[in-house]
């Protein structure tokens, strides 16, 4: 008898599901980038660009006229990632650069060919990650997460602030996470040597990518360059494959997940928006402002962070 009304419980549950999965698809999709922006003449560099939420955001781009450059550390998969967006986008104005942001030697190399031979600079998203791996360190002894999502890309972002700065008006684009909620910056033990937990050492890394996001914002006053940061939402991608459990949770509810062209629209957003050509230091969901949370809206937090970051990365901003 219980057999049977569990089968027939679980008969219900899926039936609705089909029933009502139209209706789910649309509300999982979320916000939509509704500009019409052109961005010919301007130039595009993409980390991560070649697969998930980065190379939807680089179609869109290269479709709207940029030159879009992809930064990726795989530079044979980031070439693969080419070659469809030239399918895509008929004249697709797309290049391929290596760049891996575990690394800080190659980050300065990436920047230093970049700046020789690149004269303009429109729009950097910082959108590569790592999420809820294994403890590794960066090729500099960082904790992995830390020193991709966070690290590598603040210095990424100095060394080409610059380029940005006389390309103006131009816009930085930053992939954080909902996940920055469950965030808290472990100043006493940043690297995570004393214990580790991958997801919440992922937490910290988008915490402190809202954080970076807000402080670069205040020291790019009156520069005609903005930072904003963004939550791409639950998205189908390569990013949970270190986590099984992650995984597994992102097949059985796979039709509440964003296509990685879904979780691309708000960058795309923040990137093209007319409305967003003066705002700065603010964080975005689906293509509308959102809450940040408490910790990352700490004043105390945000410059220990920064005086922390510049330290180990051995930089010092203007």
């Amino acid at each position: 008898m219980m057999l049977v009304l569990i089968c027939t419980v679980l008969g219900v549950i899926g039936l609705l599901l089909i029933l009502l999965s139209p209706h789910i698809r649309k509300y999982a999709a979320g916000g939509v980038c509704r500009s019409q922006a052109r961005l010919d003449g301007k130039t595009v560099l993409i980390t991560g660009a070649n697969t998930g939420i980065g190379k939807e955001t680089a179609v869109d781009l290269a479709s709207r006229g940029a030159r879009v450059i992809l930064a990726c550390r795989d530079v044979e998969k980031g070439e693969i990632a080419a070659t469809e967006i030239r399918t895509r986008v008929g004249g697709a104005k797309v290049e391929v650069r290596e760049l891996d942001l575990a690394d800080t030697s190659s980050i300065r190399a990436f920047a230093q060919k970049f700046l020789i031979e690149v004269n303009h600079l429109h729009i950097l998203i910082n959108n590569a990650g790592v999420m809820m791996c294994p403890y590794m360190k960066t090729a500099d002894g960082f904790e992995m997460q830390v020193g991709v999502n966070h690290l590598g890309h603040s210095l990424l972002t100095y060394l080409l602030i610059g380029l940005l700065k006389r390309s103006a008006p131009s816009r930085i684009v930053v992939v954080s996470s909902l996940a920055h909620y469950f965030g808290w910056i472990r100043f006493h033990d940043l690297m995570s040597q004393g214990s580790y937990n991958s997801g919440l050492a992922y937490c910290q890394s988008k915490l402190a990518n809202i954080l970076f996001t807000r402080e670069l914002a205040e020291r790019l006053k009156g520069s005609n360059v903005t930072v904003n940061s963004v939550h791409p939402g639950s998205v189908r991608s390569e990013l949970v494959r270190h986590s099984t459990v992650m995984s597994l949770l992102f097949t059985f509810f796979g039709l509440f997940l964003k296509t990685p062209q879904e979780g691309a629209q708000t960058s795309i957003y923040c990137a093209v928006a007319e409305e967003l050509e003066s705002i700065s230091g603010k964080h975005f969901s689906d293509c509308a402002p959102a809450m940040v949370a408490p910790q990352g809206r700490s004043e105390e937090t945000k410059r220990k962070l920064w005086d922390i970051s510049c330290e180990l990365l051995g930089i010092e901003w203007d």
